[in-house]
């Protein structure tokens, strides 16, 4: 999807699993609560962390892919895993967990989650530490100005000498990087909104459907207002352990079934936006 979005590649330094305060939270999902008897062992064989649970590491909060609303984590990342957990015959589990850990697998190889669901961007390094899914969101950049600014492109951010700001240690951080900005680093993406706000910075890159829902809000479409959609060639996908094939196949199948039935064009449209078949992501893709 080319035209519509792209993100939150983090680009994370690595921490230890033990470093991290993790918060967890059951998250809405209409699968039954199997395992047999306390077994790990779910459907199709395979193995879990915890009995009865698919446990999903992630970093609060990323709307439209996951936030907790009304009292629980909700999204796009979400749903996709619920249908995951619901072919396992589990339930899920969130763990809210520091960004560090997605690039190196940190809480994965320390058996705090089975997989990782963060919007997160495929790239050959983190390939070196974890085993992706097949993509299944392509994501693009958008540049968001303040209407006041007279900004009209990320080139007029720097020939106008304006501060540009960026959620720290993702792909958006590290494109202004590789532009010549020096860009003012947030450490989540309501902070990054919060900034943009504030006059700390007067522009800011950040993921294209991140800043859809922003514009959701009639405050922030009166003051904000997008100048620039950067394709990067990326696209997420989820993690799990290397050499977990048995859950990386559930997941993928998980994800095909959903675009096969018409499943993922209804989560598409219920989280991100209108939906364009020829712009999803796809197995050949990667």
């Amino acid at each position: 999807m080319n035209t519509l979005l792209g993100r939150r590649s983090r680009t994370l330094a690595a921490t230890t699993a033990t470093a991290a305060i993790a918060l967890v939270l059951v998250v809405g999902c209409t699968s039954s609560d199997s395992g047999g008897s306390g077994s790990k062992t779910a459907a199709g064989g395979v193995e879990l962390v915890k009995a009865g649970r698919l446990t999903t590491c992630t970093h609060l909060p990323y709307p439209p892919f996951q936030s907790e609303i009304d009292g629980k984590v909700q999204g796009f990342d979400v749903s996709l895993i619920d249908l995951v957990a619901k072919n396992l015959g589990v339930k899920q589990t969130i763990l809210d967990t520091p960004f560090e850990n997605f690039k190196t697998g940190a809480f994965l190889n320390a058996d705090e989650c089975d997989l990782a669901a963060a919007g997160m961007t495929i790239t050959a390094e983190r390939k070196k530490n974890v085993d992706f899914s097949d993509p299944y969101f392509d994501a693009t950049q958008a540049v968001l100005v303040d209407k006041k600014s007279g900004l009209t492109s990320l080139a007029d951010v720097k020939t106008k000498g304006r501060k540009l700001g960026a959620q720290a240690q993702t792909t958006g951080e590290d494109y202004a990087k590789s532009k010549g900005f020096d860009p003012v680093s947030f450490e989540s993406s309501d902070a990054v909104l919060n900034g943009l706000r504030t006059g700390q910075v007067q522009a800011v890159i950040i993921d294209y459907p991140v800043v859809q829902g922003w514009l959701k809000t009639k405050a922030t479409a009166d003051a904000f207002k997008v100048v620039d959609n950067l394709n990067t060639g990326e696209q997420y996908g989820f993690t799990v352990k290397k050499g977990n094939t048995k859950l990386l196949a559930a997941i993928n199948k998980a994800i095909k079934d959903a675009k096969a039935d018409g499943t993922y064009k209804k989560l598409y449209e219920k989280w991100i936006g209108p939906y364009d078949a020829s712009a999803t992501a796809s197995p050949s893709a990667s």
